[in-house]
């Protein structure tokens, strides 16, 4: 839970996705094997810290809605309202700024595309990890970062205080 006058942002790039068959649209790639266990491990890390949405700004793409169903698998206390968003398909960090300042809930998951989440992540906190993954925002990469302000609508780049980081164990595995 957060304090009053807080908002939290749970910034999630998709699962690794699968590249199996070369005829396939980007925007209908699947998750692998490894990707459906990353975005379990997430879900699962999330529970564990108390770090649960209340409301999901989802990019349409497969792969991004397939992570999210694999972090909702995990024993979660909320239920969060989901909304998938075609324009965070391959959005820029712009583009999710405008999704994000007209989100409603106080803590937002917003699951979407490299290199986008990876700029938009970076403008948010005032001090960034310190971690190559972070730079890099590698599959799965979770950013939680929590602001002192009473509405999304208010929010500004480098205000943000990272809260965790995460990267899935499974990476190189699988």
């Amino acid at each position: 839970m957060i304090p009053m006058g807080h908002r939290r942002l749970i910034l999630t790039r998709h699962a690794k996705s699968a590249w199996d068959d070369p005829l396939l649209a980007d925007h209908d790639r699947p998750l692998n094997d490894r990707g459906r266990r990353a975005a379990r491990e997430l879900g699962d890390w999330l529970a564990s810290r108390g770090y649960e949405p209340e409301e999901v700004l989802c990019s349409d793409a497969l792969r991004t809605r397939e992570t999210w169903d694999g972090v909702a698998a995990a024993v979660l206390e909320v239920r969060p309202v989901v909304r998938i968003e075609p324009r965070l398909y391959q959005a820029g960090p712009d583009v999710l700024m405008a999704a994000l300042k007209a989100a409603t809930a106080p803590t937002v998951m917003m699951l979407a595309h490299n290199p986008g989440i990876a700029e938009f992540a970076r403008m948010l906190p005032a001090r960034a990890p310190v971690t190559p993954d972070f730079t890099r925002y590698p599959t799965c990469a979770t950013l939680v970062v929590d602001f002192q302000i009473e509405r999304w609508a208010d929010l500004a780049p480098g205000e943000g205080s990272v809260m965790d980081f995460f990267t899935p164990a499974s990476r190189g595995r699988g």
